[in-house]
């Protein structure tokens, strides 16, 4: 019996002594939780890491931004120093990069980097180490901003991957750096009367939407030095350089805007046009002349050719059309194209002329009986060759005495019979008269005129068209 009273205190003792060991360790337990922020509660197992909560200050401050900042005890809808002066916004400007350059819709697409540089003393913060805060587009829309828009944008947005590309800087006395990537499509007016041999200006311009200049005056942050480049390289493009300036701009309803530009100049490569438009156009010309050194009577050869090249020529012009935007002036590449049109179109018709020489030609020759009975002209003309001068009797050229009333199919025994009083009226007049005959008789001189004239109208041409424009 006694025991069962001795184990039953033995075990009561014990219980009493896990309750309390328990206690304590549940005790040391609750003290080693670390509240670290408003919902969020962090427990270490074993210790807490004093380094890591010293480093990130969000662990230990309880103040939220807004809080610090005094965001809800301002109206961020007004702009600062509201009734007062106009506030100074500087602006400053690197640009990424040129997507695109577009002569069709006369416009460009640039990447860039737009940051704004202000002062509101609403922002102005308490800081031991006048360290700078840090933010992202989330506080952005919580306070106020410039309004700056592109004047005569297309399109343009601001890159949202993977978050949006916004940053909010402020300064412990107010001065905020706000920073975004924007891509903006704008346009620019484009002069093509010297292309492709031509230097466009074009120019982004910005400018505050709400304010004018009596409630905002941007400015150039760091004078010339606001604008800045990365390199840049563009495929028919050259870029000469970059050039901030300013200046006002007026609307009738809301007065005086300040107004910032970005110009930039840009000179085209001609090396693409030269391989894509100007050798093929010239090659074209250049073939058209191979025909003055075909036999006149190779009517199948020299119309094939001729032919040929004007076709060519026609497609090189269709397609340098389509790919510019329809101006209601001539461009330069038009003079040379058309111009070159028209020595393959006028080779095609000297032809023509050759041929209808050499038809009468041989027409009269038939009537002065110097020609077979069996000779065919039309046959012997269908052929390459089968038919030459020397295969007939030429009758000689007509002498610098025949008159003007003198028939020309009559033979030159006929024609000595001239009164000599009738010499210089007859002499003025003989002059067209024989040049004509001349031409007649002799048609294959207009091939060999030919081979001379051409050649050297398209070099004098090119000179005058490269000294021009280039």
């Amino acid at each position: 019996m006694k025991v069962d009273v001795l184990t039953c205190l033995a075990l009561a003792v014990a219980s009493l002594v896990a309750m309390v060991t328990a206690g304590r360790s549940s005790g040391r337990r609750k003290h080693k939780e670390v509240f670290l922020g408003e919902n969020s509660k962090f427990t270490f197992g074993g210790r807490i890491d004093y380094k890591l909560k010293k480093q990130d200050s969000t662990k230990t401050l309880l103040i939220k931004s807004e809080q610090l900042l005094r965001i809800e005890e301002h109206d961020f809808a007004m702009r600062p120093g509201f009734g007062g002066a106009a506030i100074p916004v500087g602006i400053d400007v690197q640009v990424e990069s040129i997507d695109s350059i577009s002569e069709v819709n006369m416009d460009f697409t640039m990447t860039l980097y737009l940051r704004h540089y202000w002062k509101d003393e609403r922002l102005a913060f308490p800081s031991r180490n006048n360290q700078s805060r840090t933010f992202d587009s989330r506080l952005v829309k919580k306070i106020w901003v410039p309004d700056v828009f592109f004047v005569h944008s297309k399109r343009s947005f601001i890159h949202d991957t993977t978050m949006e590309n916004i940053m909010l800087r402020v300064y412990p006395d107010g001065n905020i750096l706000y920073s975004v990537r924007v891509t903006v499509t704008a346009l620019c007016s484009m002069d093509f009367s010297s292309f492709p041999l031509d230097t466009q200006n074009c120019s982004l311009e910005l400018e505050s939407y709400a304010y004018n200049e009596n409630d905002l005056m941007l400015y150039w942050k760091n004078g010339n030095d606001s604008l800045r480049t990365d390199e840049i390289v563009l495929s028919q493009f050259f870029i000469e350089h970059f050039q901030p300036s300013s200046g006002l701009a007026f609307y009738s309803s809301t007065g005086w805007y300040n107004r910032l530009f970005i110009s930039f100049i840009l000179q085209r490569h001609i090396f693409f046009f030269m391989l894509q438009t100007y050798f093929p156009t010239m090659l074209m010309v250049v073939l058209s002349w191979v025909s003055f050194w075909i036999d006149r009577r190779a009517v199948p050869a020299r119309v094939s050719l001729g032919i040929t090249t004007v076709l060519t020529m026609s497609t090189i012009i269709t397609g340098v059309s389509s790919s510019m935007p329809q101006v209601s002036y001539v461009k330069a590449v038009d003079i040379y194209l058309w111009t070159s049109f028209l020595f393959v179109f006028l080779s095609v018709i000297e032809y023509a002329a050759v041929n209808y020489c050499t038809t009468l030609e041989e027409m009269r020759k038939m009537k002065r009986g110097k020609l077979p009975s069996t000779f065919n002209a039309s046959l012997a003309m269908a052929f390459d060759g089968c038919f030459h001068d020397n295969e007939i009797e030429l009758s000689p050229f007509p002498r610098m005495a025949q008159t003007l009333t003198s028939d020309p199919l009559t033979t030159p025994t006929q024609n000595q019979e001239i009164h000599p009083s009738e010499g210089t009226r007859l002499r003025r007049q003989r002059s067209v008269r024989e040049n004509v005959d001349l031409l007649l008789s002799h048609s294959y001189m207009i091939d060999s005129y030919s081979r001379l004239a051409f050649p050297l109208s398209y070099l004098l041409f090119n000179i005058i068209y490269w000294c021009l424009y280039s």
